[in-house]
């Protein structure tokens, strides 16, 4: 099982899988993603503000997410 911090870093979702090869005496593991489409922008019925809005079964960013990709930023 590969660790937590490596699966949400890499945006890993259950289900995914790998090419796997040998380089240099290691085992490398390459996730075959699927095309998740592009996001597009949608009007927001709450706040009628335009959201942009991902593919079904993309990543979801959550607020801890972007600080801890904003805190690898010198």
């Amino acid at each position: 099982m590969l660790p937590h911090k490596v699966r949400q870093k890499l945006s890993l979702v259950p289900g995914t899988k790998f090419a796997c090869r040998v380089a240099n005496g290691s085992i490398v593991l390459t996730p075959q993603t699927r095309s998740q489409g592009r996001p597009r922008l949608v009007r927001d019925p709450a706040s009628g503000l335009m959201v942009t809005r991902g593919a079904p079964g993309g990543p979801v960013v959550t607020s801890e997410r972007v600080r801890a990709i904003l805190a690898e930023f010198p």
